[in-house]
């Protein structure tokens, strides 16, 4: 089987399209080879997905017939992702929560007494 279609039977993709697309960006790579969408997968292959900047590792058990109901995709692979990806994500999100983008006006007073805050830390 295709890795687009593969990944697309096992739910990591919402569309085939998108996962050429992921394929054709070099995001998904078997056995720490980049892959062309066209490539085929078979069992105990390895395959790391780049997505929403987490590197799913997966294993293939299996190769579906068709694409299958999310309660049946454990059957056709297992995640082996390190836990240290998920955590890392974490950490992301709590940083961009403190962010503020640039063109969004002057810093709020509360801002302002952050970076006073800062800076007076700093100089000690």
């Amino acid at each position: 089987m295709r890795i687009d279609k593969f990944l697309w039977c096992v739910r990591y993709f919402k569309t085939r399209s998108i996962a050429t697309t992921a394929c054709k960006k070099g995001h998904i790579k078997i056995n720490g080879d980049a892959a062309k969408p066209s490539r085929d997968v078979y069992a105990t292959d390895i395959i790391e997905v780049r997505k929403n900047q987490i590197n799913y590792k997966l294993k293939v058990n299996d190769i579906p017939p068709n694409r299958v109901g999310a309660k049946l995709v454990d059957i056709y692979r297992t995640d082996i992702t390190p836990k240290e990806a998920f955590e890392a994500q974490e950490l992301l999100k709590y940083s961009k929560e403190y962010y503020r983008k640039r063109g969004t006006g002057r810093p709020t007073k509360k801002d302002r007494r952050d970076i006073e805050d800062y800076n007076e830390e700093n100089e000690d």
